[in-house]
């Protein structure tokens, strides 16, 4: 059944609303959309008149969005956001489709990387763009058809693959440990702790595993294993790093074990997509690809 013409405004005015809530101000949104800033009112107030409701409240000589307002933009915000994607999947490969993949920055590039000039040949007509994501994402605000995660694999809405398990080490400069050498596990909660934003309970596993239970690990955080592993290089402290990343560092002695040897992490690295996407064809040839390159068996480059 087709929605009353009130409910399909214009996309020049859904436009106005989305950059006024994001901007903050009808002179910054003005600038973004290439217009003056009446136009922008003029589009706000037809946006009001069509729906019938009030959008904005005026507070001296600035304008803001109401409450209800706001919550519109967001939603405003993911539906253009779905239309350009699907825009530019029919401009940029209009017969085999286009699958939009994000990735965490390390495993991507180490693992998922390398693989991708098979999947090219054996699938020349889908359009693969990557993003790197760090943390979990709302698919419905985010214009991805699936992700790599890691964790685990109960995230909302979705189903999902699970890609490989992971193996972790706590390695160090040599001269963090030279003049005192780790006897056990618990000695480390002497030294200066490196933890990943994105796993804060690493290190509290990572010590479970070696029967010390730690209530409160401190230390300094990194948004990265890029930036963690650079800060483990210049003998900031012990980072708990994934082996095959370590690996190298490790054999050119750039880092020591600080103690112990690889240990399991309690997540895995899962490939995630929406229910609701799961039969589009590039994402059903990536999914029916992937599943290929899998194996416990596997090592992981280097």
């Amino acid at each position: 059944m087709a929605l009353p013409r009130r409910f399909l405004p214009s996309i020049a005015s859904l436009r106005a609303l989305e950059a006024l809530d994001r901007l903050g101000s009808a002179t910054a949104a003005a600038d973004a959309l290439a217009l003056t800033q009446s136009a922008v009112s003029r589009q706000i107030q037809a946006l009001e008149e069509q729906l019938g409701v009030t959008l904005v409240a005026k507070s001296g000589r600035r304008i803001g969005l109401t409450p209800d307002a706001v919550q519109y933009a967001v939603e405003v915000r993911a539906a253009l956001g779905q239309i350009a994607q699907a825009s530019m999947k029919v401009a940029v490969n209009p017969s085999g489709g286009a699958l939009n993949l994000a990735i965490l920055p390390t495993f991507g590039m180490r693992w998922l990387v390398p693989r991708l000039p098979d999947f090219a040949r054996q699938h020349p007509e889908v359009t693969l763009n990557l993003s790197t994501r760090v943390n979990p994402f709302n698919f419905d605000t985010e214009p991805f058809d699936a992700a790599i995660h890691f964790g685990t694999s109960d995230w909302p809405g979705t189903a999902s693959m699970r890609l490989r398990g992971e193996a972790v080490i706590a390695v160090c400069a040599p001269e963090v440990i030279s003049a005192r050498t780790p006897t056990c596990a618990r000695d480390l909660l002497d030294l200066p702790l490196l933890h990943i934003e994105t796993r804060p309970d690493a290190w509290r596993a990572w010590l479970a595993a070696q029967d010390v239970q730690a209530t409160r690990v401190p230390g300094t955080i990194y948004d990265q294993f890029a930036t963690i592993t650079q800060a483990a290089l210049h003998g900031l402290g012990v980072a708990l790093l994934p082996e095959y990343l370590a690996t190298g560092d490790l054999e050119a002695g750039r880092l020591v074990p600080a103690w112990g040897g690889p240990t399991p992490s309690p997540g895995s690295y899962f490939l995630i997509w929406p229910e609701a996407k799961a039969t589009r064809p590039a994402l059903s040839k990536f999914r029916n690809w992937i599943a290929g390159q899998i194996g416990e068996d596997d090592l992981l480059p280097r």
